[in-house]
């Protein structure tokens, strides 16, 4: 059995981070010590690093929890999971493209901004022109989508 400290040196998951995936459902509530200290066997280590990985390949938690369920099943068909995998390969896909045309849109400002006066900044210009536009997302927008 091990700390909560102890799981978050071995899994590279954050302490408060550990707490809030016990309280979503993700990993089980953890035993409790004498001192009522939280313990996590092998179990929870495998779990979270499962969580964890899952997570850095950006899905959501609701499809970690689904995934998580579903490797709860070992004799059921992996048609769910390929299934919640190819949603996210798309997620990924639709982002990667995304973020290709920022760096077209960020190169193009670039390539015309002549780099002398404020006054005269394309990209200054073209940034002022972009936040009076209502079809382009407001970055707080982008940053709540992005997983994390």
């Amino acid at each position: 059995m091990r700390s909560i400290g102890r799981l978050a040196r071995e899994t590279g998951v954050k302490v408060p981070t550990i707490r809030y995936y016990e309280r979503v459902g993700l990993l089980p509530e953890a035993e409790r010590s004498a001192g009522n200290q939280r313990l996590y066997d092998a179990a929870a280590v495998r779990r979270l690093a499962f969580i964890r990985h899952a997570r850095e390949l950006g899905f959501p938690l609701d499809a970690v929890r689904d995934l998580l369920r579903l490797a709860d099943e070992p004799e059921r068909s992996c048609a769910a999971v390929d299934a919640i995998a190819r949603r996210q390969l798309v997620e990924i896909r639709r982002r990667l493209a995304r973020l290709e045309a920022l760096e077209g849109e960020l190169a193009r400002m670039l390539a015309q901004c002549e780099g002398e006066r404020i006054a005269d900044c394309r990209v200054i210009e073209v940034l002022g022109d972009l936040a009076l536009r209502s079809d382009q997302p407001a970055a707080e927008d982008e940053a709540a989508n992005t997983p994390g």
